[in-house]
């Protein structure tokens, strides 16, 4: 399932293609992805126009000048292909997996591709969109400012589990995911193992290591993201490194691989604490 990073590639690039234009059209090629598309989905986005591409957590967000807002997830195998109109005609999807169409006023025609379709959209009035059921519970940002050292001690402060398994979880922060959880916590020297409480003191204040988490966080996402959207190959400090030494400078130990949560963690043992 793509991460926050790869959430981030794609939202900017339909942001630049779609940002002010009028969707003149729009193509369901079948009833459902996940699951079945709002009633009268296709006529509610037509003739609108998309004030912007914004991105909560794992979700793309597209607001509407109708006051309504287009939400879409990638699921496992989603994404966006940006083509142009040939001439005066439409042109059809050219693979039985391109599911949705939008045809833009600038000429520009964007298909949502998905194999596996546990892809979702859904179409809300813009003031509702905070109780919707994907972002009611959601955690705060880890890119926005307001996601600071102080923000991370309060969602870990007096929390029993594994710090990993609290950066995993959506209801404190929104979307670091599995590979990135792994490489912060790497960045920032902590072990993953370690209970989420110890970054922050009893009274829930930011101890030094709640500091070097967050940066590492945001600089790891950071990083990403850019690479993503310039196309570059993902480099990973420890993500599937099991067994190879450790990459930080002075460091002997080797990285290993355990399962927290159900899911693969890699980490070094000597330099993380």
């Amino acid at each position: 399932m793509p991460e926050l990073p790869e959430v981030e590639a794609v939202r900017r690039t339909l942001d630049r293609a779609m940002r002010g234009m009028r969707i003149e059209r729009v193509q369901l090629r079948r009833p459902d992805l996940r699951r079945p598309f709002p009633k009268e989905f296709a006529a509610r986005l037509t003739g609108r126009r998309i004030t912007a591409v914004n991105r909560r957590g794992k979700y793309l967000l597209a607001p509407l000048d109708s006051g309504e807002a287009l939400i879409v997830h990638l699921g496992m195998s989603g994404s966006f292909e940006i083509t142009r109109r040939r001439g005066t005609r439409s042109a059809p999807p050219a693979d039985r997996h391109d599911h949705v169409v939008f045809e833009l006023s600038s000429g520009a025609i964007v298909t949502f591709n998905d194999p596996r379709r546990f892809g979702l959209m859904d179409l809300v009035r813009v003031d509702a969109v905070a109780a919707h059921q994907a972002f009611r519970l959601m955690g705060p940002e880890p890119l926005d400012d307001a996601f600071d050292a102080a923000a991370l001690a309060r969602v870990c402060a007096g929390k029993r589990a594994a710090l990993k398994v609290v950066l995993l979880d959506q209801r404190r922060v929104a979307g670091v995911g599995n590979i990135y959880a792994s490489e912060a916590l790497h960045r920032a020297a902590l072990s993953p193992r370690r209970r989420a409480s110890t970054i922050a003191t009893p009274g829930g204040a930011p101890r030094e290591s709640a500091f070097r988490l967050v940066a590492a966080i945001k600089a790891v996402l950071q990083d990403a993201v850019t690479r993503q959207y310039q196309g570059s190959d993902s480099r990973f400090r420890v993500y599937e490194r099991e067994g190879q030494p450790c990459p930080r400078r002075g460091c002997t130990g080797t990285i290993r691989q355990i399962t927290q949560a159900g899911r693969s963690t890699y980490y070094c043992p000597t330099c993380q604490r």
